[in-house]
C-alpha cells in the first residue's frame, strides 16, 4: 500500500550513483540483505558481492559496468541498477539514468571526491532525474553533519534538504532523528534501528533542525509557509506529501544518512524510497510518452554473454512486451524477442512477458543498439535520448599477437563496443594500425583484459603512430627513367617530372602538359599512380603532402613501354627529386579545449605549457560553477597521453575535446629526435 492507499505499484527503478569507492555495490547488498533477497550481505573486497561481480570488476575491487538487481520491500517491487563512479566509465551510468525513477546518490565526507560528485549531479540535473543524497559511512564521520552539507552544496544546483539530523554519543554517531516522522532512532548493526525517546539537548536540536527543514518547503508551499508564520504545527501527512511533491517536481535534494557497511539507515532510505519516490508512469511522462498506446520500453545496457548471445537490458516504459513480439527502434533497428529473462540478481529467469515498470533483458535483438528507444508497435517512437558517448581521450594501437586470432579480433571489437559504446574503434589508412579509442588509461586497461578473458583474443599494444608528414620547400626538376631487358619483352618507361611546393593544406595535385604523344596517353595515369607510390615515403621516413607534379616530357617504346614501367620510372624520379626540395617535417596540431574544476587550472596551465601548447585562452564554464575551460593548439604527439597526467592533477575529472586545426613545420632538435626515432622504429 502506498501512502495514498491503493494496491501496490508497478515496480520501480532506482539508480545507485555516486563517487568511485562511495559505497554504491555495498548499499545495494545492505538493501538486498534487509529486504531478503539474499541472505547475509555480500563484500566488495572479499568478492562475493551481488554488484561488480564481473572477473575485472573483482580484480581492480571497482565498479566498471553497471549491474541489476531486483528486491521487494512491503510487497513492492525495486530493481537497483548500480553504476559505475569513475569518470573513466560513468558513460553507462549516463546511457542507464535516463529510464530510472529517480536515484541515490551515495557520497561521503570527502571533500576529495567534491568534483566526481558534481560530475554525477549535473547529468541527474540535466536529465531531470529525482534524487535523494545518502550520505554514506556517517559512522566515521569526522566532521559535523551540518559542515558536510555546506561542503556538499556546490555540487547541487538543488537545495539539500536535511531529512535527518545525527544522534551523537561521544564522538561517535549513534543513530538519527528522522526529522518528518518526528522519531528518533538508535542504529544496530545488520538489524533495524530501535526507536527510542528523546530528551534535553538532542530535543530541541530536533525541533531546531525540523523548523529548518519546514522552512526549505515552505519556499514552495504558501499554505505551509502561513501555518510556519502563525506557529501551528502542520500535519505530518502534508510534511510528506510535501517531500514527496518538491522531490518530483525538481525543487530539492533531501539527505539521509547511513552507513551502508553495517547496514545503518538502509529502511530509513526504502521507506522513502517507497512514499517519495516516482514510478513509471511519471518517467513515462518526463520522457514524453504521455497517452502512447503500444509498449515501449529503453535500452540501458547490451550485454554479450560469453555462450548466451546478446542481451538488451531494458527498462519497460508503458504497456507490455511479450515474447516473440517484433519490436521497432528510434535507432532504425528492428528484430523480434527472443527470450525475456527477470533480474532479480543479475540475469535470471525466464518468463513469457514484461509489463511497465520491469526491468528485463530482451535475448536476439541484434540490430537494436544501448540508448535505442523500442516500441512493440509498427512505428518506431516518437521520442529520441541522446546518449551519445564523449568522444575518446586516450588511444591505443592493437593487434592480434597470433595472425589466426584477426577475424576473432574484429568480432570481439565488434561486440566490446557494443557493450560500451564509450570506446570505438578507428582504422588507420596510412599506418594500418587498428586504434581502440577509450575515456582513459583504466578503461583501456580493463578493454584489453576483456578482450583476453571474456573474448579469448590475447592482444599486442602501443601507442598509436602521430600522423606526422613532410612537404617540401622548392622546387626541382627530375627524369625518372625505367629500362630493363631481359629475354623477350624489355620494360621501359622515362618520364620529366616538375616537383613543386603547394600551400599548407592544399595536399596532392598531380598535372601533365605533354606534346606531341613523347608519354602516350594511355600511359599518364600509370605515371600519376608511381608519383602516388613516391610520395608515401619522403626522404624523411613520411608522406609527402602538400606538392604538385607535373609530367612535361619523356619518351617510350612501341614494343618495351607498360603502365608498369612507367609507374616504375615516375616512382624512380620523384625519389630522386624530393632530397633537392629541402623536405621539411610536419606535425598535425589540434585545438584542445579542456574543462577542469578552477583550483587545478594553474596545474592545467603548467602541463600544457609543459608540452609544448600554446595556452589561446580560457574562461568560466558556462553553466559550471567553480569550473573552468581552457583552450590551447597543441602538437598531436603531446596529446597521446594528456589525459592521464590531466587526471591527476584534476582529482580524475579533468577532460578534453581535441579538433583537427592544421599542419605545422617542426624543425630543429625536435625534428631531428623524430626523424631519428622514426628510423629506428622501421
Amino acid at each position: 500500500m502506498g501512502r495514498n492507499g491503493g494496491s501496490p505499484r508497478a515496480p520501480r527503478c532506482i539508480a545507485l550513483v555516486g563517487p568511485s569507492q562511495s559505497g554504491k555495490t555495498t548499499l545495494l547488498e545492505a538493501i538486498l540483505a534487509r529486504t531478503g533477497a539474499i541472505p547475509k550481505a555480500g563484500s566488495v573486497d572479499a568478492g562475493t558481492s551481488v554488484g561488480d561481480a564481473t572477473p575485472e570488476a573483482r580484480e581492480h575491487k571497482m565498479g566498471l559496468s553497471l549491474s541489476a538487481a531486483s528486491t521487494t520491500f512491503m510487497d513492492e517491487t525495486y530493481t537497483f541498477i548500480d553504476c559505475p563512479g569513475a569518470t573513466d566509465f560513468i558513460h553507462d551510468m549516463r546511457a542507464a539514468i535516463p529510464a530510472v525513477d529517480a536515484a541515490v546518490v551515495v557520497c561521503e565526507a570527502d571533500e576529495r571526491k567534491l568534483p566526481q560528485l558534481q560530475l554525477i549531479m549535473r547529468e541527474l540535473e540535466d536529465r531531470g532525474i529525482p534524487r535523494f543524497l545518502y550520505l554514506n559511512k556517517i559512522d566515521k564521520a569526522n566532521r559535523r553533519v551540518r559542515e558536510t552539507l555546506q561542503m556538499l552544496q556546490p555540487a547541487s544546483r538543488l537545495p539539500l534538504l536535511l531529512r535527518q539530523i545525527p544522534i551523537w554519543q561521544g564522538e561517535m554517531i549513534a543513530g538519527f532523528v528522522d526529522l518528518a516522522l518526528e522519531r528518533a532512532f538508535v542504529y544496530r548493526e545488520h538489524l533495524p534501528s530501535e526507536v527510542i525517546d528523546l530528551a534535553g539537548g538532542d530535543l530541541s536540536r530536533k525541533d531546531e533542525a525540523r523548523f529548518s527543514m519546514l522552512e526549505r518547503l515552505a519556499d514552495h508551499d504558501d499554505k505551509l509557509m502561513e501555518q510556519l508564520l502563525e506557529d501551528i504545527p502542520p500535519p505530518r501527512d502534508a510534511v510528506f506529501d510535501d517531500l514527496s511533491k518538491e522531490l518530483r517536481d525538481g525543487q530539492i535534494c533531501p539527505v539521509l544518512l547511513g552507513s551502508a557497511l553495517r547496514s545503518n539507515g538502509v529502511l530509513r532510505l526504502m521507506k522513502a524510497l517507497r512514499h517519495e519516490a516516482p514510478g513509471v508512469a511519471d518517467t513515462a511522462r518526463r520522457l514524453g510518452l504521455d497517452g502512447v498506446a503500444e509498449a515501449v520500453a529503453y535500452v540501458m545496457k547490451t550485454i554479450h554473454l560469453q555462450h548466451g548471445g546478446k542481451l538488451s537490458l531494458v527498462r519497460v516504459l508503458t504497456g507490455q512486451f511479450n515474447d516473440g513480439a517484433p519490436v521497432v527502434a528510434t535507432g532504425g533497428g528492428v528484430g523480434k524477442v527472443s527470450g525475456i529473462a527477470g533480474v532479480a540478481l543479475g540475469v535470471g529467469e525466464r518468463r513469457p512477458s514484461a509489463a511497465a515498470g520491469d526491468v528485463v533483458a530482451l535475448g536476439k535483438l541484434d540490430q537494436i543498439a544501448t540508448g535505442d528507444v523500442l516500441s512493440a508497435g509498427k512505428t518506431a517512437p516518437a521520442v529520441a535520448l541522446d546518449v551519445a558517448p564523449p568522444p575518446g581521450v586516450l588511444a591505443m594501437a592493437i593487434a592480434a599477437t597470433e595472425r589466426k586470432d584477426d577475424v576473432k579480433l574484429g568480432q570481439a571489437l565488434t561486440r566490446l563496443t557494443e557493450e560500451d559504446p564509450s570506446l570505438t574503434v578507428a582504422n588507420d589508412p596510412v599506418s594500418h594500425e587498428t586504434v581502440l579509442w577509450g575515456q582513459g588509461e583504466m578503461h583501456l586497461r580493463v578493454a584489453l583484459e576483456r578482450l583476453r578473458d571474456r573474448f579469448g583474443v590475447s592482444v599486442a599494444s602501443h601507442a598509436p603512430s602521430v600522423g606526422y608528414r613532410e612537404t617540401i620547400r622548392k622546387a626541382a626538376t627530375s627524369r625518372g627513367r625505367h629500362k630493363k631487358q631481359s629475354g623477350g619483352h624489355g620494360q621501359f618507361g622515362d618520364v620529366l617530372l616538375d616537383v613543386k611546393p603547394l600551400p599548407r593544406g592544399a595536399g596532392f595535385a598531380f598535372s601533365e602538359t605533354i606534346v606531341g604523344g613523347a608519354v602516350p596517353k594511355n600511359y599518364i595515369p600509370a605515371v600519376e599512380e608511381g608519383v602516388r607510390d613516391a610520395l608515401k615515403r619522403g626522404p624523411l621516413g613520411f608522406p609527402v603532402t602538400d606538392i604538385a607534379v607535373t609530367l612535361t616530357d619523356g619518351s617510350y617504346h612501341t614494343v618495351d613501354s607498360s603502365d608498369l614501367a612507367f609507374r616504375t620510372a615516375a616512382r624512380i624520379g620523384v625519389g630522386e627529386a624530393l632530397p633537392q626540395c629541402q623536405p621539411v617535417l610536419l606535425e598535425p596540431i589540434f585545438t584542445v579545449e579542456i574543462v577542469c574544476p578552477s583550483e587545478a587550472t594553474a596545474r592545467v596551465n603548467a602541463i600544457l605549457s609543459g608540452r609544448r601548447g600554446q595556452i589561446l585562452g580560457f574562461d568560466t564554464r558556462e553553466g559550471w560553477p567553480g569550473w573552468d575551460a581552457v583552450s590551447c593548439a597543441m602538437p598531436e604527439a603531446e596529446i597521446s597521453d594528456l589525459i592521464v597526467e590531466l587526471r591527476s592533477a584534476t582529482a580524475g575529472v579533468g577532460s578534453f575535446v581535441r579538433r583537427f586545426d592544421r599542419m605545422a613545420e617542426v624543425t630543429g632538435r625536435t625534428a631531428d629526435q623524430i626523424v631519428a626515432a622514426h628510423r629506428a622504429a622501421a
